[in-house]
């Protein structure tokens, strides 16, 4: 989170370019929306899995970050993928999406309008599929946020490669045990993986060449590959102290 806003940063110093980003976690990490209270963790719950806890500077709800690859589109406000509305650059972006994933063979669509009942309160992401985000047979298959800061323009979203989808209830807040039981099952008749509509694994790494291939492909863009500059990177480090690892940004006690 802290290189993602560090770049995001640098954007809009006029001192990198739009960016795609696409990355793993280890150990795997509950990430919770920006406005998403803390009260939906179970902290001692949490903490028995051995999981890690962020707070992401883009909205949506709780995720798990395990077995998948998570992608951050960064840019400047004034960069024509990104121009005109939130529904706009979703939409744009979800082309790509599309794309990426037709040439990993799995059967998407965007839907240009959710037509759920789901509460929106609830706390797991994957239940609730927005505007122009992917689905698969009416699952959710990606799910993706977007912040709009005074420095440019930052999506989120994470592919759920394989594993059990069901393992982030066993961190979260419920009344009753069965709540959360029902919960789990819930999550299965809405969201799914790629090894869930496919009938087999693919790996992170044919993944990220398909995002990359498609980003090109779609949003006509060539990509330079690159690491961090060295001011990134510093100013990575220094989020990571300043906020993202502390108590006062996770609980969401001070303003962004």
């Amino acid at each position: 989170m802290a290189v993602d806003s560090a770049i995001l940063e640098a954007m809009g110093n006029k001192k990198a370019r739009p960016t795609l980003r696409l990355y793993a976690w280890d150990p795997p990490c509950l990430s919770l929306g920006y406005a998403q209270p803390v009260s939906d963790v179970d902290q001692s719950k949490l903490n028995a899995t051995g999981w890690g806890l962020v707070r992401r500077p883009t909205g949506g709800r709780a995720i798990l970050h395990a077995d998948e690859l998570t992608y951050a589109a960064i840019g400047p406000k004034d960069e024509p993928r990104l121009t005109g509305s939130v529904l706009e650059s979703y939409r744009r972006l979800s082309q790509a999406l599309l794309t990426a994933l037709k040439a990993l063979s799995v059967p998407v669509q965007a839907i240009p309008k959710a037509k759920s009942n789901i509460d929106r309160e609830q706390p797991i992401c994957f239940e609730c599929p927005s505007d122009y985000e992917i689905t698969v047979n009416g699952k959710k298959l990606i799910g993706s946020a977007q912040a709009r800061k005074k420095a440019g323009v930052l999506q989120h979203g994470t592919l759920p490669l394989y594993g059990d989808l069901t393992r982030i209830t066993q961190a979260l807040s419920f009344p009753t045990e069965e709540k959360r039981s029902l919960a789990a099952a819930h999550l299965l008749e809405k969201a799914t993986t790629v090894e869930r509509v496919l009938g087999y694994r693919v790996s992170w790494e044919s993944a990220a060449r398909a995002f990359a291939q498609a980003f090109q492909e779609t949003l006509n863009i060539e990509f330079i590959f690159k690491e961090l500059t060295p001011d990134e990177e510093q100013r990575a480090r220094e989020l990571v102290k300043e906020k993202y690892s502390h108590s006062e940004w996770t609980e969401k006690r001070v303003r962004d």
